[in-house]
């Protein structure tokens, strides 16, 4: 460590910061559904979390080679400034979608900003567009479907096993599933998102020449991503937890299981192969899937459209502030102390707008509709989910069946 340039340190440092941030904005994909069921206490539901995604970090580093030598070509003569310009472009997108309450995907912008940053400064060349479609782009597509999938099934089946039991008595199992399986979603989350850090600083080490490339993380930089994220996590993304526990869907403990179950597979499975996928996209398929798959239950699309439109701008909007802020660094010393100061002052400020109207643990599960959106009908979406398979009848089913629904005008009728 003693080769470590003041560049460097900075960029290490700014990694971190983004690592925290990834921390809180991403909280909710392990904890959302969690705390909305009462399953555990907003404080101990984070705290939890941030050890998982602490040990999460020590079980591979698949993830981390994909971000240092995957997606940027190292010998590409990728400087610190670049990094470090990449890093604020994802910094200052990750704040701005916090603030909104929306879950955007910290992972994309994260390769947004290295790839706009990249781009500017060394141009198209530097960036495998192979591996970013194979490893990035697909899993973006693919991943959330195949949660939210793989949710829909679960749920559903979870709902046909227990038919015709007491609501109260399948809750207590289902609440302590859920512990069990956002407990594994927290570990999945660490394995994945806290390694992207640890291939950034990498990436930062192999442009200074302190470490050779394609060299494997040092043990301090997965000890200090896996400490930052840690952190993050228990500070508590409250805004966005509200987002996904409340505002997406309504969901019951049978559902939270069976997302968070669904998504947790679907994460592992992926740091495995070194795919650098979304986990809040993964999660936010899940409990879409698990919304749909509930009788009577309501995805309220406009929330989700607009999560979609987040995520589709994450890349582009992330690598135009990475590449203006690349631009600037690129002039010397002096480029690199303005950017320093513009994103200081872009964070100061996102952060004093978001005191105007707090979300903390204490009221993340008063408000049934953040953010002020009212309450959705069934659209045509869930309707035809639902018209295509009918959900299974029994004591938990919302809505009445055909034949009730017949009965009740001649009912009211007789009773006139």
């Amino acid at each position: 460590m003693e080769n470590i340039t003041l560049l460097i340190g900075i960029v290490i440092v700014t990694a971190l910061v983004f690592d925290f941030t990834n921390g809180f904005h991403d909280t909710a994909n392990a904890m959302a559904t969690t705390i909305s069921t009462g399953a555990l206490k907003p404080k101990v539901a984070v705290a939890m979390s941030a050890v998982l995604n602490l040990v999460g970090a020590f079980l591979s580093v698949e993830v981390a080679k994909t971000i240092s030598g995957g997606i940027i070509d190292e010998a590409a003569g990728i400087r610190p400034e670049v990094i470090f310009a990449g890093l604020v472009g994802a910094i200052v997108w990750n704040l701005l979608t916090w603030l909104a309450g929306l879950p955007s995907s910290s992972s994309h912008a994260l390769f947004g900003g290295l790839i706009g940053a990249t781009v500017v400064a060394v141009g198209f060349d530097a960036v495998n567009a192979d591996k970013v479609v194979m490893k990035v782009l697909i899993p973006a597509v693919a991943a959330p479907v195949v949660a939210g999938l793989a949710a829909w099934c679960a749920t559903r089946l979870t709902y046909r096993l227990t038919r015709g039991r007491d609501e109260q008595e399948t809750a207590k199992g289902y609440r302590a599933g859920q512990i069990a399986s956002a407990a594994l979603v927290s570990l999945a989350h660490g394995t994945n998102d806290a390694q992207k850090t640890m291939g950034v600083i990498t990436l930062a080490l192999v442009a200074g020449g302190v470490v050779a490339p394609h060299s494997d993380p040092p043990m301090w930089v997965i000890v200090s991503a896996g400490l930052a994220i840690a952190l993050g996590t228990y500070l508590g993304g409250w805004r966005i937890i509200q987002t996904l526990g409340k505002g997406l869907t309504d969901i019951k403990p049978a559902q939270g299981f069976a997302a968070q179950t669904g998504a947790a597979t679907v994460i592992l499975a992926s740091s495995h192969i070194g795919f650098a996928l979304s986990t809040t996209q993964v999660c936010s398929g899940s409990i879409m899937g698990a919304g749909l798959g509930r009788k009577g239950g309501v995805v309220r699309w406009s929330t989700a459209g607009r999560m979609v439109l987040a995520w589709g701008l994450t890349l582009p909007a992330a690598g135009l502030v990475a590449g203006g802020a690349a631009l600037l660094a690129d002039q010397g010393d002096w480029g690199v102390a303005a950017v320093a100061v513009l994103g200081l002052a872009v964070s100061g400020a996102i952060w004093a707008a978001s005191r105007r109207k707090p979300v903390t643990h204490d009221n993340v599960n008063d408000l049934n509709q953040p953010q002020g959106l009212p309450a959705e009908p069934a659209g045509v979406i869930t309707a035809a989910l639902q018209a295509v398979a009918p959900p299974p009848a029994g004591p938990l089913s919302a809505a009445p069946a055909p034949a009730e629904r017949a009965a009740a005008p001649a009912a009211a009728a007789a009773t006139s």
